[in-house]
C-alpha cells in the first residue's frame, strides 16, 4: 500500500494552524501532516517593518529541518514572507515548497481584472501585490484591529471588522482573502459584497496534492 507524502506545514502564527489543517482535512484527509509554529516570525517582522537576511536564512534553517524529518512538501502559511518561501524552495527544488497564497492569486487571475486584497497583518499588504500578475489590479484593504482582537480570543469582533473592512471592496471582480487565519470568514464576506470569495487554505492544498500526486 502507497504510504501518504507527509507535508510540512510552517506557520508564524498560531491562528493559521487550524485553517490549513480544516483544508486538508476537507479536501485530502490522506496526507501527513505535521506543523512546526515559530509566532516570533512574524511579531520580529512586525517590529522590524521589513525582511533581511537574518529573516531569510531562519526561513532556511525551518525548511532544513521540514526536508530532515522527511517531508516531501513544505507548505508556508505566513503570507508576508514572500522572498524568504522563494530562498527555501530554491534550495530544496524541485521538491513543492509553496507560499500560502501562490495557488490562491493563480486561482484569483482567472476570475477578474480587478481583485480586492483584504488582509488583517499590515506587511502582507505590502509584499503580495507584487506577487499579482501585471495585468492584475489589487486593490488592498487591511480590516485594522482585527488580528489584534483574534489574539485576544475575540472572533466575533475580528469577524466583524474583517466584514466591515470588505464593504469597500464591493466595485472588485473577486476578494481574496490574504491569510489562512481569515479563511473562515469567506461566507461573511461574500455575503457583505456579493463577490466571489477566494481563500489561501483551500487553494494551497489543491495545489499541493495535484503536484504530489503528478510525481507519485
Amino acid at each position: 500500500m502507497t504510504i501518504p507524502p507527509r507535508i510540512a506545514l510552517i506557520h508564524a502564527l498560531k491562528h493559521s494552524i487550524a485553517p490549513i489543517e480544516a483544508a486538508f482535512a476537507k479536501a485530502w484527509p490522506e496526507a501527513r501532516l505535521m506543523n512546526l509554529l515559530d509566532d516570533s516570525l512574524s511579531a520580529d517582522l512586525a517590529r522590524e517593518g521589513q525582511l533581511n537576511d537574518v529573516m531569510t536564512e531562519r526561513f532556511l534553517a525551518l525548511g532544513r529541518y521540514a526536508a530532515a524529518t522527511g517531508a516531501e512538501g513544505i507548505l508556508f502559511t505566513c503570507s508576508a514572507f514572500g522572498p524568504c518561501i522563494e530562498a527555501v524552495a530554491r534550495a530544496h527544488a524541485p521538491m513543492p515548497v509553496l507560499k500560502p497564497n501562490e495557488a490562491m492569486i493563480e486561482r484569483a487571475a482567472t476570475m477578474g481584472r480587478r481583485i480586492g486584497l483584504l488582509s488583517t497583518f499590515p506587511p502582507t499588504l505590502a509584499s503580495m501585490p507584487p506577487e499579482f500578475p501585471a495585468t492584475i489590479e489589487v486593490v488592498p484593504k487591511l480590516a485594522e484591529g482585527a488580528l489584534a482582537a483574534l489574539d485576544r480570543g475575540d472572533r466575533v469582533t475580528h469577524d466583524r471588522l474583517i466584514v466591515e473592512a470588505s464593504e469597500d471592496l464591493r466595485d472588485c471582480d473577486v476578494v481574496a482573502l490574504a491569510q489562512f487565519s481569515i479563511a473562515a470568514t469567506a461566507p461573511l464576506v461574500a455575503e457583505a459584497t456579493g463577490r466571489p470569495v477566494v481563500t489561501t487554505p483551500d487553494s494551497a492544498v489543491e495545489k499541493l496534492m495535484r503536484l504530489l500526486q503528478a510525481t507519485a
